[in-house]
């Protein structure tokens, strides 16, 4: 039953991390910082904060308790905030349902193999190497899975080559959603994302002791993450509250926030639904974390599940409209593929 109620957490935060930027799309007007900013500031700092508050009231006093932890979640959210940044544009250059494969494909392989691979030289009581893995038929599974995830990632960015030439040569049946699709810096951006955007995982094993004591505390198990979450997410917040000054001041696009020529209420609103929505998916990953574990299957599993809801509003929003069927074909495989891995890390999880 724990483990029926973490694969239903974890699937409520995947269609909330797979929807949370279609708002964004309803914001007119503003330039990409500009929106992506004032969602920033809800999904990074207010729905964070509101969340450990209201499962743990007194939580001042831990969260500065351990150094050590907390800048090693607060550098890991470095690097994966570089890993949000550049989501942003992937979705620009590849769309829905492309970008939310690709880059979270990536996500899902090196966010399930990495931790593994620092355990194998810094071992810890309690958390499996990669010679255990490569030790145990289950590990064996699990490392068969993410080879399967790889090959998933592959399809689908052939599918993108094949879907950025049709769409080249026969210009009337580009979609309108797809104005600024370049599979060449997509693709790029893609790897950059999808590597460091894995490095969330490891932000939430490196602040795990403050999560195991905020059980010791009274916290419920089942919010037991949210004090991990804030540090991490500080870290995110720095890397693209910087990047994204940067280009307000370059392209002047601070009159955005003040100008009554556009529906500022409206934007301001889609910005901070998106914002909040985006921060969902990690508080109900925290709670199916808690009764999954936080091993390759958890990390897997959530990724996989947003790629399904991403694809689901790529074909919604027709951005693979004008394509041929043997384009169609080559996407839906790559995605039944990654779905597969999946279905193949969990088994394999299982045996372990």
């Amino acid at each position: 039953m724990h483990a029926l109620f973490g694969v239903f957490f974890h699937l409520i935060g995947s269609v909330a991390a797979g929807s949370f930027y279609m708002p964004y799309k309803k914001v007119k007007g503003w330039q990409w910082e500009s929106y992506w900013i004032t969602g920033g500031f809800f999904s990074w700092l207010i729905a964070p904060f509101l969340a450990l508050w209201i499962t743990f009231p007194d939580f001042t006093a831990l969260l500065f308790s351990n150094t050590t932890v907390m800048c090693y979640a607060i550098f890991f959210g470095i690097l994966w905030g570089i890993g949000g940044l550049t989501y942003g544009l992937g979705m620009r250059f590849l769309g829905l349902s492309l970008g939310n494969s690709v880059m979270l494909g990536f996500s899902s392989a090196f966010g399930a193999l990495f931790p593994a691979i620092y355990y194998n030289f810094n071992p810890q009581h309690g958390k499996v190497s990669l010679n255990d893995m490569i030790g145990s038929t289950g590990g064996r599974v699990i490392l068969f899975g993410i080879l399967l995830c790889l090959i998933g990632i592959a399809v689908s960015g052939r599918a993108g080559m094949m879907k950025e030439k049709e769409q080249r040569i026969n210009a009337v049946d580009k979609p309108k959603t797809d104005t600024e699709f370049s599979f060449k810096k997509g693709i790029i951006v893609a790897v950059l994302s999808g590597i460091l955007s894995s490095c969330f995982n490891y932000g939430i094993e490196a602040g795990k002791p403050l999560a195991e004591a905020a059980v010791q505390l009274g916290v419920n198990p089942l919010f037991q993450n949210n004090i991990t979450f804030v540090l991490v997410l500080w870290g995110g917040f720095t890397t693209n509250f910087i990047w994204c000054t940067y280009l307000i001041i370059k392209n002047k696009s601070y009159t955005d926030f003040a100008n009554k020529r556009m529906p500022l209420t409206k934007n301001y609103i889609f910005c901070a639904l998106a914002g909040t929505t985006w921060f969902l998916q990690f508080f109900f990953y925290g709670m199916g974390e808690s009764r999954l574990g936080n091993g390759a299957s958890s990390w897997i599993l959530h990724m996989s599940a947003i790629i399904l809801v991403g694809n689901l509003w790529g074909l919604y929003l027709k951005e693979w409209k004008g394509v041929s069927k043997a384009t169609k074909t080559t996407m839906i495989t790559g995605v039944a593929v990654l779905l597969i891995s999946v279905i193949i890390v969990g088994y394999g999880n299982y045996l372990s």
